[in-house]
């Protein structure tokens, strides 16, 4: 009988965990207020958008990096100003500590200046990204 009850509430703790992460996974956050953390060209490797910068943090072995990737393509060439950056945070892991990327695919929005307006860990969706781009950009 313990051993069905253990396996009950492992189950319940399972599903409230995913459930939990479901609704929390690829939604953009406000970056932090004041725009604490700020990127530069040489920090990513490439110059910044004059708009905007999509910031995409990826690894060999995260399945949904390349949709994430073809959708922030996507997305970039559609908007003028705004470039797409991908680091591979495996080789990047000083600025993956600095940021604080702890999954991939971990997505920045940057505004013109570097300033980190909005992250997304796990997969955004394209009207999330829009949004948190219209925002970016209306400074």
């Amino acid at each position: 009988m313990t051993g069905l009850l253990l396996l009950a509430v492992v189950l319940v703790v399972t599903t409230a965990f995913g459930l939990f992460r479901a609704a929390r996974d690829g939604r953009m956050k406000r970056g932090r207020a004041g725009g604490a953390l700020r990127l530069t060209g040489p920090d990513l490797g490439e110059p910044l958008g004059e708009q905007a910068t999509l910031v995409q943090f990826s690894t060999s072995f995260c399945a949904a990096c390349p949709g994430t990737r073809r959708l922030l393509g996507k997305v970039a060439g559609d908007r003028p100003g705004v470039r797409l950056v991908e680091i591979d945070a495996e080789s990047r892991l000083d600025l993956v500590r600095r940021v604080d990327v702890l999954r991939t695919p971990t997505v920045l929005v940057l505004d013109g200046y570097g300033h980190v307006t909005h992250r997304s860990v796990g997969a955004p969706s394209r009207a999330e990204v829009l949004a948190a781009l219209e925002l970016a950009t209306a400074s």
